[in-house]
């Protein structure tokens, strides 16, 4: 470092390319483009802004979405219903249920309700377990696009230390996953964890996913550590990471900002993941 700084891992470009790559693919193949629908229960004012943001990076691509809205005292029955029309829809290669759903309806059985083919969140148990396996399959965005981020800078996994913070099934989980599959040694950390601080300081990749705004502060970072920033929460003065980048940033080797670091990515990656799904149900 030596007064230079770290390397600032921003997920724009990296993103703007893959979106521009997939427009090429679509634009070239002609006939049916791919099609994306989401569920949506209720109007959850993040949620509708998410979703919005999602239609509108199909629209660029040439991508087909749409947004099926429930009202938010919809049954389980009825999401599930949902879904269900969607699965049997040849013109959907893509289907996610927004998050977070009302507490009656079971996020895991809407996922499990999805046909596996076109789940591009991921989460249906037999991506789940394809992704344990080692084998192909369609697999959480947010994940697939830390893996590409470090590609992009040429950050090596093989061999390296690895602590992940978090251990949800759409950012935790799936990356230690992938992280083991790149040969790396993993450490999954939660909030039960023992002397977590000391934990990370043993980190050459430290991946921090768990919505605390400013927790991870320069005492959990092991000098020239590459830190990765999945959380991001909105406060009264704007958007704010899991990291404290301030206190964390001078001891990092790389780290990523928040926005512009791995976000421009998720929903890259979830286009890319439709068009994936599309096609194979062309073939």
């Amino acid at each position: 470092m030596d007064g230079i700084g770290p390397v600032i891992l921003s997920g724009v470009e990296l993103a703007g390319r893959i979106r521009s790559q997939l427009a090429s693919e679509i634009a070239s193949k002609g006939g049916r483009p791919p099609g994306l629908a989401v569920v949506m229960v209720g109007n959850d004012p993040a949620s509708s802004v998410y979703v919005s943001s999602k239609e509108k990076a199909c629209a660029k691509i040439g991508m087909a979405g749409a947004v099926l809205r429930l009202r938010g005292d919809s049954t389980q029955e009825e999401a599930l219903a949902a879904v269900r029309s969607l699965n049997d829809d040849p013109a959907v290669d893509g289907i996610l249920c927004q998050l977070p759903l009302p507490a009656h309806i079971s996020p895991s059985a809407v996922s499990s309700a999805i046909d596996p083919s076109k789940d591009v969140d991921g989460l249906h148990p037999e991506n789940v377990g394809r992704l344990w396996r080692g084998e192909e399959g369609l697999f959480p965005c947010t994940p697939l696009g830390i893996m590409a981020l470090l590609g992009e800078y040429r950050i090596g996994i093989e061999g390296v230390r690895v602590v992940v913070i978090g251990r949800s099934d759409i950012v935790g989980k799936p990356i230690a996953a992938m992280m083991l599959h790149a040969n790396a040694t993993v450490t999954l950390a939660h909030s039960h964890t023992r002397e977590l601080q000391n934990l990370c300081r043993e980190a050459d990749v430290l991946v921090a996913a768990v919505g605390r705004p400013g927790m991870i502060t320069r005492e959990f970072v092991k000098p020239g550590a590459t830190v990765v920033d999945v959380g991001i929460t909105r406060t009264a003065d704007g958007l704010h990471g899991d990291v404290d980048f301030g206190s964390a940033s001078p001891v990092c080797g790389a780290v990523t900002p928040v926005p512009g670091g791995v976000g421009p990515l998720t929903i890259a990656l979830l286009l890319s993941n439709t068009v994936k799904a599309w096609r194979k149900h062309l073939a």
